[in-house]
């Protein structure tokens, strides 16, 4: 399998974006970091760099938000590092309040962080592989998006079943050329947004433990995939199956 040298990560501050660069690093990659807290980015790169001496490390100040600078800086760190031979579209937000409770500016904020803009990376990112003929694209998604979530969930499960989708239509798009789509899909990983949300999260795996996973999936490059598999995998099957007021209860 082809070795992905460049790799792009938005979200890569902190929690499961700044695991995988740290594991990346370790592995000899050349990095282009790109999140809104630049101060943590260059400590960071510094960090990696100093650790990792044979690596190159690039960083960006970028809101996912705004979606013209999306295009911006991925060009701008293509050319820097020569070309990237991963994307890996991370970036999101776990904000959310139950449908009709009067929260409907946060439940858009989710939806147009993990969705609208995850639409705006990944079209950044395919105008640069299509122009290279070659490339892998990754979009995280959650375990949220095996089906309509209850109560704090319901936007952001809605949002990132929606980056899954949109992920597997590029995926088809795709199909036999040398350009590669994976879908990730993480169950409740220790990380600042599980930390933040105030909601139950049961089975949570330690950041150390989920991010190994979730390398190891990318570097797989399966179209989907559960993460840690165990136990998520099996999960997937048995809650998709589940009467829905079983599944309220469990989730």
């Amino acid at each position: 399998m082809t070795t992905r040298k460049r790799i792009l990560i938005t979200g890569a501050s902190s929690g499961l974006g700044e695991g995988m660069a740290r594991r990346f690093a370790a592995e000899g990659r050349d990095l282009a970091l790109c999140a809104r807290r630049t101060d943590r980015l260059d400590a960071l790169a510094s960090e990696l760099t100093e650790q990792h001496p044979g690596i190159r490390v690039r960083t960006a100040g970028l809101d996912v938000n705004a979606h013209d600078d999306v295009f911006t800086v991925f060009r701008s760190l293509a050319d820097e590092l020569g070309g990237l031979d991963r994307i890996v579209v991370n970036a999101g937000l776990g904000k959310g309040q139950p449908i009709g409770t009067g929260y409907f500016a946060a439940n858009r904020q989710t939806i147009e962080t993990n969705l609208v803009a995850a639409l705006a990376q990944c079209e950044a990112a395919m105008e640069l592989f299509r122009e290279q003929h070659a490339g892998h694209l990754v979009v995280v998604s959650s375990f949220s998006a095996i089906r309509g979530m209850p109560r704090n969930m319901t936007a952001y499960g809605a949002s990132k079943a929606g980056a899954a989708a949109l992920a597997d239509g590029i995926r088809a798009d795709v199909h036999g050329t040398p350009i590669r789509v994976s879908t990730v899909l993480p169950g409740f990983i220790e990380s600042e947004m599980t930390s933040r949300s105030g909601g139950r999260t049961p089975l949570v795996a330690g950041a150390d433990r989920g991010a190994d996973s979730l390398v190891k999936a990318i570097e797989s490059e399966r179209g989907t995939a559960y993460v840690p598999s165990w136990p998520w995998t099996p999960l997937s099957v048995l809650l998709k199956a589940l009467p829905v007021g079983l599944f309220r209860k469990f989730v």
